[in-house]
């Protein structure tokens, strides 16, 4: 079965909320980017956050049959990407998130609302 990349936003919002990721957004990219349906994006206060908010994202992705495309950033807890394919995974280090503001650059996409 392979998941449809709505599915997979919301299995990598429900993954960062389990560890407590702060501000978390996803973006609608549908129609505006080629680059991917949706950005799911939030922070973490600490490097073993990040970290962990990582780890659970992949952990869920992986256990309904999902793919991880990449990862990069790992190892330096500042920034770290996911690609799910059609889905991308921004989660940041507190410090790196007002500094980049990705959501700015993106202000035309519409904002997924949670349940």
């Amino acid at each position: 079965m392979t998941l449809t990349s709505e599915e997979l936003m919301q299995i990598a919002v429900s993954a960062a909320e389990e560890k407590k990721a702060n501000r978390l957004i996803a973006l609608n990219l549908t129609g505006i980017s080629l680059v991917a349906d949706y950005f799911v994006i939030c922070h973490g206060n600490s490097d073993i956050q990040v970290q962990s908010i990582a780890t659970e994202v992949r952990k869920q992705i992986e256990a309904r049959g999902g793919t991880i495309r990449g990862i990069e950033g790992m190892d330096s807890a500042r920034w770290v990407l996911m690609d799910l394919g059609d889905v991308v995974v921004h989660i940041f280090h507190r410090d790196e998130r007002d500094y980049y503001n990705i959501e700015r650059l993106w202000s035309d996409a519409k904002v997924v609302e949670f349940a």
